[in-house]
């Protein structure tokens, strides 16, 4: 146990001891230590006493309870708790019988503006976290409100509960809400079978089998997006249904290499060229088809492979800036960065998530991808590079 608890001190000593800027010859003079002292404190070899661990935090301005029990991660996950919690809250508490009858044009104009948030800027986190759950409530008064509904508005408000639900599920991905997610996606398909359409009914399927990838469920996410996938095969004429059946092809490739058929999943991504080229860039329901996106999971399956260097090889031919949706920008560069951490190349992996922080920064604080990256390089890089992917870290509230 004392091994364990010493190994874990280490770990936040370490952090904080990069995270500052002094050298680690003068944290150990302030605080009464010697330099190899607290060289075997950070590596987890001595179990700081309560007099040295005190000291140390009182030179790197943090608490010793912070030393004791991460308080920063206890924090973030707190605050990704609460938002979470009131989405949670507006599924699932129940709605009164009174209340003023919701205006369909302005609900749909709120998905709308809700969906280019979350596709455009760089604070999609901050700005929709506050503004979903009274989305969520309002919707659903306006599907369980028949009487303030018009017949003939039914169906768009059903449409607009797909487009909803379809957004709400990789918002509570992001903020680790892996069972609201998994709600939202279901309602999603809900409502689009009950708005006989077709396409939004494949978009919520697509919206599920991520939600089953996130969960680790590979083949479940892969026969999802297969069946929805060959439900689309007929309309061969409707572009949207083209691309959507594109979108679903690439999920089922992703769903294979990680069920460990990797050639199937190259397969896939070859197969799915020839659509991109019809299509051209698209983003049908959100769902953001099109030749860059292609190339963007071809790296993909590449660095899920392990195949590190295939992988950023293709990734060099790709201007990420055409794709439209800034969550899919991000997820190419996270890939890129974890290809370089399988090549061991920390320096290039961090300039790849210091693009990230310019990109999105709210993304490295809620990611458990980028968290993953940036632990690796605080711990494993050489001492220049974990310094600054702790700062990065600190810099961003991402939890280490």
């Amino acid at each position: 146990m004392d091994e364990q608890l010493a190994v874990m001190i280490g770990e936040r000593v370490r952090l904080r001891c990069l995270a500052s800027r002094m050298p680690k010859t003068v944290i150990a003079g302030l605080a009464g230590i010697t330099p190899d002292y607290l060289y075997q404190i950070e590596r987890g070899l001595k179990l700081p006493t309560v007099t040295v661990l005190k000291q140390l935090a009182d030179v790197l301005g943090v608490s010793a309870d912070e030393l004791l029990h991460s308080s920063t991660k206890r924090k973030a996950s707190a605050r990704s708790d609460s938002a979470g919690d009131a989405l949670y809250r507006a599924f699932t508490r129940p709605l009164g019988s009174d209340g003023a009858a919701v205006d369909v044009k302005v609900l749909r104009r709120n998905v709308l503006s809700a969906w280019q948030t979350w596709q455009t800027s760089a604070t999609r986190y901050s700005q929709l976290a506050p503004e979903l759950p009274e989305l969520v409530i309002q919707t659903e008064r306006a599907l369980r409100g028949g009487a303030y509904v018009a017949a003939a508005e039914r169906r768009e408000v059903q449409r607009c509960a797909a487009d909803l639900y379809a957004l709400l599920r990789s918002v509570a991905k992001r903020l680790g809400r892996v069972d609201v997610s998994l709600l939202a996606a279901d309602r999603a398909i809900r409502a689009g079978e009950n708005a006989d359409d077709p396409l939004r009914l494949a978009m919520a399927q697509w919206n599920l089998a991520q939600v089953l990838l996130a969960d680790g469920e590979a083949q479940g996410a892969e026969d999802v997006a297969m069946h929805a996938a060959e439900s689309l095969s007929p309309r061969t004429d409707d572009l949207d249904a083209v691309a959507l059946r594109g979108a679903l092809l690439l999920v089922g490739s992703i769903a294979a290499a990680r069920c460990g058929d990797v050639w199937r999943a190259r397969e896939r991504v070859q197969a799915v060229e020839p659509l991109a080229q019809r299509t051209g860039e698209r983003n049908t329901l959100w769902t953001v088809f099109g030749p860059t996106n292609v190339a963007m999971h071809a790296v993909s399956i590449e660095v899920e492979a392990g195949a590190a260097a295939d992988g950023l090889r293709l990734a060099e031919r790709i201007d990420h800036d055409r794709s439209p949706s800034i969550e899919r920008r991000v997820a190419f560069l996270l890939d890129q960065a974890k290809g370089q951490v399988q090549r061991r190349d920390y320096g290039s992996a961090l300039v790849m998530l210091s693009a990230t922080e310019r990109e999105a920064p709210e993304d490295l604080k809620h990611r458990p991808a980028a968290h993953r990256l940036l632990e690796t390089l605080v711990q494993r890089a050489r001492r220049s590079v974990a310094t600054e992917a702790a700062r990065l870290a600190t810099r961003v509230g991402a939890p280490l």
